[in-house]
């Protein structure tokens, strides 16, 4: 049985254990065995190098360097990781090392919760096979991305919230080798009922599982 860990806390305002709770309940429909943990003091355990994912939650926060350590060196070995929106791509500012197995970081969000696009570039991927361009209302997340992501989805800023962004495209869903592991993230997912979007709920679930050992 492939096991996976979550791990959730950081800032309250993406509700981390109620999505949490969504995403175990996912992958244990998916045949996952799942521990869930409050904080970060889990991925420092020799433990985490035998599972097969591992699903950050920690909007901002803090890892020790022993933590972050040991979950790159077991990414690197195969373990996967798959995370979405702040929970994996806003957390951890002050650690290059995370943002570089995640390949990317939250910078801004103009405008925060509005109306926008996102836009399939790869609908031969099975992550998002069978799935269009679809409307989206959260936060529109502009990132500073790693060049080496496999980008499966984007969205374009319009410049009504930051002129100066007038028409960049931005992605929004990509995946990505650390070693041997496989990192999977979107950028969608500001609150628990953003999963109720079955678009964005089925690209995490398939990213999850293909991410997975």
């Amino acid at each position: 049985m492939r096991e996976a860990l979550i791990v959730w806390g950081g800032w309250s305002g993406h509700e981390p254990q109620e999505c949490a709770e969504i995403i175990k309940t996912m992958l244990e429909e998916d045949g996952f065995k799942v521990y869930l943990e409050h904080g970060t003091e889990a991925l420092a355990d020799p433990s985490v190098h035998d599972l097969s994912l591992v699903v950050p939650i920690m909007t901002m926060s803090k890892i020790e360097k022993e933590e972050v350590k040991n979950l790159a060196t077991a990414i690197e070995s195969g373990v996967g990781i798959a995370g979405y929106h702040g929970g994996a791509g806003d957390a951890f500012r002050d650690s290059v090392d995370y943002q570089f197995i995640i390949g990317g970081q939250w910078v801004a969000h103009p405008g925060n919760i509005i109306d926008y696009t996102v836009n399939i570039t790869r609908p031969d991927d099975p992550l998002v096979e069978g799935i269009a361009d679809f409307p989206y209302t959260s936060e529109q997340y502009y990132m500073h991305v790693d060049p080496s992501n496999e980008v499966l989805a984007t969205t374009k800023f319009t410049g009504d919230h930051a002129y100066w962004i007038d028409g960049v495209v931005m992605p929004v869903v990509w995946k990505r080798k650390y070693g041997k592991g496989r990192v999977f993230y979107s950028s969608l997912g500001h609150q628990a009922k953003e999963f109720d979007v079955p678009q964005m709920k089925t690209i995490f679930r398939r990213g999850a599982n293909w991410a997975a050992r």
